[in-house]
């Protein structure tokens, strides 16, 4: 069977192809469609009509895909634009009617709590995996046979718009200081994938990740774009995103920095997967 996820992220939608069996769940395709719904949110306060039926529009693209890969099943969710908007049901109410399946909003804590689902989140505990998305941080963390989770809003285009609020950045480095025996953080999301492809790594000591980031930072916007490749919705925000990356390397004292292509629209699947085949879904042709 082939199920589906979509994340509406606040700065991108995103959805991910899976094939599956009782016993086995295998990415099959990933799709990424530029969408800055955050930019909105964070400057107006709400989403207005116009980009709403653009998102729509997406979503039903995205919907004919699934129809002619005949995924039978797939979850949509919205995370920190929509949860923030002050028309948040208002809009969900509206996407829903014209897509006809229904969206959930989640919480910030519920994003971190997802990353239990990456297959290494509880391998080792001297790790912090840190998801920094477009308008919230997300934090998981697995120790003494615990799972700590916490949320922050701080995220890359939140900090773009210069609509981050220092009292949270001072909640962070105090929650942090909270923490012990971190030797490692694992970033989620594109903008700590995009900075370590730029190096051509899968990891980075600490000294060198502060090093490069500085580096990084003093480039302009189309240098991003022409000498790494990266995409304009990228290299005008990671800069903002590295900010974030820096705070928690600094006041942790990291060693070393990686990055894996998990996100929230595998969790979602996988907690699908899960669903599907412990007997919580039933699937039956009428």
């Amino acid at each position: 069977m082939r199920i589906a996820s979509i994340d509406i992220g606040t700065n991108a939608i995103k959805s991910k192809i899976f094939e599956t069996t009782p016993t086995q769940i295998i990415f099959h395709e990933g799709i990424r469609s530029p969408m800055r719904l955050g930019e909105e949110v964070f400057n107006k306060g709400y989403i207005t009509k116009k980009k709403l039926d653009e998102l729509i529009k997406i979503l039903k693209k995205y919907q004919n895909t699934f129809s002619t890969k005949d995924i039978q099943l797939y979850e949509i969710v919205a995370t920190s634009a929509l949860r923030d908007s002050s028309n948040s049901e208002e809009a969900r109410r509206y996407i829903e009617n014209n897509i006809d399946h229904p969206i959930r909003i989640i919480s910030g804590l519920e994003e971190a709590n997802l990353i239990k689902f990456h297959p290494k989140a509880k391998e080792k505990n001297k790790r912090m995996y840190v998801d920094v998305g477009g308008g919230s941080t997300d934090i998981f963390i697995y120790q003494n046979n615990k799972n700590i989770i916490k949320s922050f809003q701080l995220g890359a285009v939140r900090c773009m718009q210069e609509k981050d609020d220092k009292e949270e950045w001072h909640r962070l480095r105090n929650w942090l200081k909270k923490q012990n025996e971190i030797d490692t953080l694992v970033g989620l999301g594109g903008n700590i994938r995009s900075f370590l492809n730029i190096h051509k790594s899968k990891r980075m000591k600490n000294n060198k990740f502060l090093d490069e980031t500085k580096k990084l930072s003093t480039k302009s916007t189309n240098e991003k774009i022409q000498k790494f490749g990266l995409a304009f919705d990228r290299a005008d925000v990671i800069d903002h995103a590295m900010k974030i990356f820096i705070e928690i390397v600094k006041t942790l004292n990291i060693i070393e920095i990686k990055s894996t292509k998990w996100g929230v629209s595998d969790s979602i699947a996988v907690k699908l997967f899960h669903e599907i085949y412990s007997n919580k879904i039933d699937i039956t042709n009428n």
